[in-house]
């Protein structure tokens, strides 16, 4: 009878949860003056991120395999200098610390953080996620400073601001598999997608 409650309570929780989610979270649209693409935006917690990869065509930008088609799905990836100053104004990359606040709030329904944040799908091997706030992370691969594309479908992985050492900055990761939001340091030359949060 004692589990029973607890799973009852549990199951209480999470969807009190998810209404209040529900109740934070907005939806709408923003359009860069700089290029007249506009993005979808959605309010989780007290950020406002934008709900799709940065597509601007920033110097060293590059679509995977150079194909625009790519660029149209998943956005453009970017090495972290350049990264750094690619949102619009009154958007910026977010920092270690704002990706964490995201990641918090995604897994303290019980739920795994990633899960919540991936897609519903676009993802291989069954990977796709609930996408509970509507942030519909996508698989957008990466490409290394050879030029090599890789793991598009199977990884996502997005630049933070937060420099790790003169070589090296912190990015985060979501693949196919259960694995969670990793966090990880990575070469700033790599080629790497961008989410913008709102000022």
């Amino acid at each position: 009878m004692r589990i029973k409650t607890l799973t009852l309570a549990t199951s209480i929780a999470m969807l009190a949860f998810i209404l209040f989610a529900c109740k934070e979270s907005g939806g709408g649209t923003f359009a860069d003056t700089r290029d007249k693409k506009t993005y979808k935006i959605v309010k989780i917690g007290k950020q406002v991120w934008m709900a799709e990869n940065l597509n601007y065509n920033a110097d060293g930008s590059k679509c995977y395999e150079n194909q625009e088609s790519n660029c149209q799905k998943y956005g453009r990836l970017y090495n972290w200098e350049t990264a750094k100053s690619a949102c619009p104004s009154s958007w910026h990359l977010p920092s270690n610390e704002e990706w964490q606040v995201l990641v918090d709030l995604a897994a303290s329904s019980g739920e795994r953080a990633e899960n919540m944040l991936k897609a519903s799908n676009g993802w291989e091997n069954n990977g796709n996620g609930e996408d509970t706030f509507g942030f519909s992370a996508l698989p957008s691969g990466v490409s290394d400073s050879s030029g090599v594309f890789r793991s598009i479908g199977k990884f996502g992985y997005w630049w933070s601001s937060t420099e790790s050492n003169a070589s090296s900055a912190i990015s985060r990761g979501m693949n196919y598999s259960r694995a969670g939001v990793h966090r990880g340091e990575v070469a700033k030359t790599h080629l790497y997608s961008v989410r913008c949060v709102q000022d």
